[in-house]
């Protein structure tokens, strides 16, 4: 029993570690080319959004805003690719449990 509490608590400091480095980190996703560019932090808040001033046509906003949500969406596959990579190893032992827990992707 004694064991297994310390198997516990090892697997929740390697958690606590593996979501602070998760909100720490910035992930970009681009589209056009990289006439857009979205980051996100780890934990999938966008933080900035550049626009190429090549993107900007007036008489087209339409696929500025295309090029804005794919890149952001870009960014956010690349924080939940991240979050899998980290956690995922840490959540794997839970046997399922992983969605209870308030697990950013789980």
């Amino acid at each position: 029993m004694q064991q297994m509490m310390k198997q516990a608590q090892k697997m929740q400091q390697q958690m606590v570690a593996a979501q602070a480095e998760l909100a720490e980190a910035e992930l970009t996703g681009t589209a056009g080319g990289g006439l857009v560019t979205a980051t996100v932090k780890g934990t999938g808040e966008v933080v900035s959004v550049k626009i190429d001033p090549k993107a900007v046509d007036p008489e087209d906003l339409e696929t500025l805003e295309d090029l804005i949500v794919a890149a952001v969406h870009n960014a956010a596959q690349a924080a939940r690719d991240l979050t899998e990579e980290k956690m995922g190893p840490l959540t794997a032992g839970l046997g399922g449990l992983g969605g209870g827990l308030g697990l950013p992707g789980f």
